[in-house]
């Protein structure tokens, strides 16, 4: 399938990216290179704070004309802080792809950040991150990262509640006139639209200003951790193990051994986790890539007697990647390909995996993706060879 892809940078400093298609919806992005990685342990949790108190109110708009000047056209709006970048998105008919961008350029550009929004958003994140803390999946999911990572990377986006507790106001004031430069801000729009017509509104409509990017390099530690809590029915456990930051080609072999051993009813660890052997009811694996670090993680829900042997079975099927056959890896290939042209149908995947690549270097990477899966050696896969492991478990107290 032929894209019809562009990118602009423009003379203040945004970098403009747009795949254009001919069903009438558009979905648009306006983000900036800075998330949780670039916060210290004192200030941890500020990024995603920052990201809520932008809906408030803009300087032009209320929080409910914010909203409504999407939703009262179809349209659905939302935004997410991850460690390397934080991000205002919609999408929407794309008759309306100027008031899409416009609604994410205000939420960017112009947050009015008022004391009485701050002090109430407070307490809304410290809600949040207890909500995540009684949700046992997602509290195992997001503690791998402190069991693979030193403070304060490996602590968690949201935070912590005292860490939250104590930001002040011109803490993210400070933050955001410091780190919200055009310099590092893509717009990104994948939809029906004219590429012309966008770069015009957003050479127009952002300011000319640029800062030296911070360098974040995580350390890298393993640790494995069992955590006891009453009113937990069943143990919840994460093996997670490092990989490769996003610029290193390597990760498209992660990409393989994760389709290969987790992904899906047919993989080696379904299989033989649960299927063959009933230890739980829920096995599956993730990989995270980023610009300046990359992981994986593997969740099972199971009991807690059975945490042992499901840590033997998962160390074993890394193992016994070396007897894999060719025709299993060719299998894989075609699962990945395959599974990314579906994903391919979804303008916010779109969106979002351009955005990423490019502020690591390259968006026209998105496009290598069937490429560089064919490009990954049998012997690669083969001699995959797991060099280190963590783990955590949320376990019932009795």
């Amino acid at each position: 399938m032929k894209h019809e892809f562009y990118k602009k940078k423009l003379k203040n400093g945004v970098t403009v990216l747009f795949e254009k298609r001919n069903l009438p919806i558009i979905a648009s992005s306006a983000s900036v290179n800075w998330g949780a990685e670039y916060e210290s342990e004192k200030v941890k949790g500020i990024s995603h704070l920052m990201e809520h108190l932008m809906f408030k109110q803009s300087k032009n708009r209320s929080s409910e004309e914010l909203a409504r000047e999407i939703e009262k056209r179809g349209g659905v709006l939302n935004a997410f802080t991850d460690e390397e970048v934080t991000s205002y998105w919609n999408k929407m008919p794309s008759k309306h792809w100027d008031v899409g961008l416009d609604i994410a350029s205000d939420l960017i550009l112009h947050p009015k950040f008022d004391i009485k929004d701050f002090e109430k958003e407070k307490k809304v994140v410290i809600e949040e991150i207890k909500m995540y803390k009684d949700s046992p999946r997602s509290y195992v999911l997001d503690k791998i990262k402190e069991m693979l990572y030193k403070k304060p990377f490996g602590s968690s986006i949201a935070g912590d509640v005292n860490s939250v507790a104590g930001l002040e106001l011109e803490n993210v004031k400070d933050i955001f006139k410091k780190n919200y430069t055009s310099d590092e801000m893509i717009v990104c729009c994948v939809g029906k639209a004219n590429f012309d017509d966008i770069c015009e509104y957003v050479e127009k409509s952002y300011p000319t200003n640029s800062r030296k990017l911070q360098i974040v390099e995580p350390v890298k530690i393993n640790n494995e951790v069992v955590e006891k809590r009453k009113g937990v029915d069943q143990a919840n456990y994460v093996f997670g193990f490092h990989g490769v930051p996003l610029s290193d080609k390597k990760r498209h072999i992660y990409d393989v051994v994760g389709g290969y051993l987790w992904m899906g009813m047919s993989s080696r660890m379904f299989q033989e986790i649960r299927e063959k052997r009933g230890l739980c009811y829920t096995v599956n694996g993730y990989l995270d890539f980023a610009k300046n670090f990359g992981y994986g993680g593997i969740y099972v829900g199971t009991v807690p007697e059975k945490i042992k042997k499901v840590q033997e079975l998962i160390l074993k099927e890394f193992k016994d990647i070396s007897k894999i056959e060719k025709k299993d890896v060719d299998e894989v290939k075609e699962q990945l390909i395959g599974m990314n042209k579906l994903g391919q149908e979804d303008s916010i995947n779109v969106m979002d995996s351009l955005m990423r690549l490019e502020f690591n270097g390259s968006a026209e990477e998105h496009y290598d993706f069937e490429e560089n899966i064919k490009k990954v050696k049998f012997e690669d896969i083969k001699n995959f060879k797991l060099k280190n492991y963590s783990s955590f478990a949320l376990i019932p107290e009795k």
